[in-house]
């Protein structure tokens, strides 16, 4: 049986774990620093934008595109195995388009969507109105609406699939931090914690943030950079618009996402550190910002109260693109799965996916 360990336990971590718990000749072990989700994971909307982003080609859309293929299936899964169906929004994305020189990049994304077989609906600002009447429409342009895309609640799907994976024999050891790895040249052979050592012919690291040091402690650069994004909740006095069909919206890069209950998010910021800062506080006036932002476009937010803020650390990479899906350099049997910036919800199935054939692969060839 080959032991694979599984360094963090964010969607990615728990999403590698429960894709290869399906195999039984692994057995798997997640050790997770605090509790599941509480990194980056737990700070994020869980909003997929795959279908309505404007990558069309390469990597970073094959991974959204087997994400969203993967979701299909996947959830109903964890709602079979687990017995709790993970809340979902399945009603799409809008996203609102306030300059008309956007529109013929729109609608070549539209025309190069339909080829891929994935619909994509560019709506009049009065077609907008008519399904959306929460929102004003004095300024759009028009209205990208995508179907196909969809948001899921990240702690919900975390939760889902670390409990599948451990119903299949995965395990879970929490407040677990790692601190150091036995090495025989160029193999990692056990991951230690504080109080545990853990045998490995297979270590995949997944910590967000964390990645970089564990990357280090081997003798490896991950430079990441911790970006904070930050957002506030809503409780609205009756729910906004029409009941029947509550979309994410987007304008301005700013989210309205419903919750459900009357509740909303309304995020997110992106904000770069201070040079050499490595735990950014949030800035007040970017909260701001991203209020008066959301109530432009959706003013009877106004009507309701602000129920909580949140703000988290999302680990982008320096040097190369995100996310980080690959071998650890001079380490024949550790493969990094993190720096997925904003989009570690959407990614999380196709970064397993790839794991799983790396892992296949290297394990097929002794490398």
């Amino acid at each position: 049986m080959t032991r694979v360990v599984i360094i963090g336990c964010g969607v990615v971590g728990a999403a590698i774990a429960y894709e290869l718990s399906r195999y039984p000749q692994h057995h798997i072990t997640v050790l997770e620093a605090r509790q599941p989700a509480q990194g980056a994971t737990g700070a994020a909307l869980g909003i997929g934008m795959g279908i309505i982003s404007h990558k069309v080609k390469g990597r970073n859309w094959r991974l959204r595109e087997a994400s969203l293929r993967r979701y299909a299936t996947l959830l109903p899964e964890l709602a079979e195995i687990t017995g709790q169906p993970v809340p979902y929004n399945r009603q799409g994305i809008l996203s609102l388009c306030f300059a008309p020189e956007q529109l013929p990049r729109w609608h070549s994304l539209q025309e190069i969507r339909q080829r891929q077989g994935w619909p994509l609906e560019i709506w009049t600002a009065a077609q907008v109105a008519a399904a959306c009447p929460h929102l004003s429409v004095e300024k759009v342009t028009a209205g990208i609406y995508s179907p196909q895309d969809l948001q899921i609640t990240p702690t919900a799907l975390t939760t889902a699939l670390i409990t599948a994976a451990g119903q299949q024999g995965a395990e879970l050891h929490t407040n677990a931090a790692v601190v150091d790895f036995e090495r025989a040249g160029d193999r990692l052979q056990a991951v230690q914690t504080a109080t545990q050592t853990y045998a490995a012919d297979w270590v995949i690291i997944t910590a967000g943030l964390g990645s970089e040091l564990l990357a280090k402690t081997v003798g490896h650069a991950l430079p990441l950079v911790p970006v904070l994004g930050q957002g506030l909740r809503i409780k609205v006095p009756a729910i906004l618009g029409n009941a029947a069909f509550q979309p994410i919206v987007n304008g301005h890069d700013v989210h309205l996402v419903p919750l459900g209950d009357r509740l909303y998010s309304v995020a997110a910021t992106v904000e770069f550190p201070p040079e050499g800062e490595r735990s950014p506080l949030p800035q007040t006036a970017a909260l701001d910002a991203v209020w008066h932002t959301a109530v432009k476009y959706c003013p009877a937010l106004q009507t309701g109260a602000i129920v909580s803020t949140w703000y988290g650390l999302r680990p982008r990479p320096q040097g190369q693109a995100a996310p980080v899906i690959q071998p650890l350099a001079g380490i024949n049997n550790c493969i990094l799965a993190t720096g997925h910036y904003r989009n570690g919800v959407l990614l999380a199935p196709a970064t397993a996916q790839t794991v799983c054939e790396l892992l296949q692969t290297r394990s097929a060839t002794g490398r």
